[in-house]
């Protein structure tokens, strides 16, 4: 399950705010529907850990995003 949430941090990580909105409300759902887990305090320690595995996803995307960002200006005041 974390590789999923990495993996939609990357996919979704340009809109990083909505993203982890988003990771923290339906994952904790997911789990309850999926009866892995009942409504119970844990699930906000679930939530929080889905946001943290989204977030990774997140930061790799942004930094691959900036990273090209700044080969692109660079090479923009070479040309």
């Amino acid at each position: 399950m974390i590789p999923t949430l990495i993996v939609l941090g990357l996919i979704l990580g340009r809109w990083w705010r909505l993203t982890l909105v988003a990771v923290a409300v339906v994952w904790p759902l997911m789990l309850v529907a999926g009866g892995v887990m009942d409504v119970e305090p844990g699930l906000l320690g679930a939530s929080a850990l889905g946001v943290i595995n989204a977030g990774a996803g997140v930061l790799v995307h942004q930094a691959a995003l900036r990273s090209i960002r700044l080969l692109r200006r660079d090479h923009a005041a070479l040309v």
